[in-house]
């Protein structure tokens, strides 16, 4: 559930075998997404509300999460297994949607993979440190321009 932060995330998923990938918080910033685009300290961003977060309990979503509550009014009986808060904006989905599915593609490059299947019978995982996780990251730089393909998590 959730997790899928850069473009690699979705290949690793895919050829651990994954069908699909939830991509809520990827998608949460652009343009088509629900939220209002406002300015913070120079940047647009838009409101974020997790599926499971208090705020859609209390709305729509407490038909899924807590049967029975929404009715009875007993809102301070929901436990919720979510956030709310504001993502960047990102601009347009077809935007993302290309860099995503360029992303998928180089992925699948990297193993000489055609396909999903080939994906998943060439990939081969292994564990790396949490040094090397930095290290396969851009580091000892402070990013002035964000590629359209990786953001900065602040």
């Amino acid at each position: 559930d959730g997790g899928i932060k850069y473009s690699g995330d979705i290949v690793k998923a895919l050829a651990a075998g994954a069908d699909a990938v939830m991509l809520g918080s990827m998608l949460a910033g652009l343009e088509e997404s629900p939220g209002e685009i406002y300015m913070y300290e120079g940047r647009r961003y838009k409101v974020y509300r997790g599926m499971g977060s208090l705020g859609a309990m209390q709305g729509f979503g407490a038909d899924r999460y807590a049967s029975g509550v929404k009715k009875s009014g007993e809102r301070d009986k929901l436990v919720p297994e979510g956030v709310e808060g504001q993502v960047p904006y990102r601009g347009k989905l077809a935007d993302i949607l290309y860099q995503m599915m360029g992303g998928l593609r180089s992925g699948m490059g990297y193993v000489g993979a055609a396909n999903l299947e080939e994906l998943r019978e060439k990939s081969r995982f292994v564990q790396i440190t949490n040094a090397g996780l930095l290290e396969s990251h851009p580091h000892g730089i402070l990013i002035t321009k964000e590629a359209p393909n990786y953001q900065v998590r602040r």
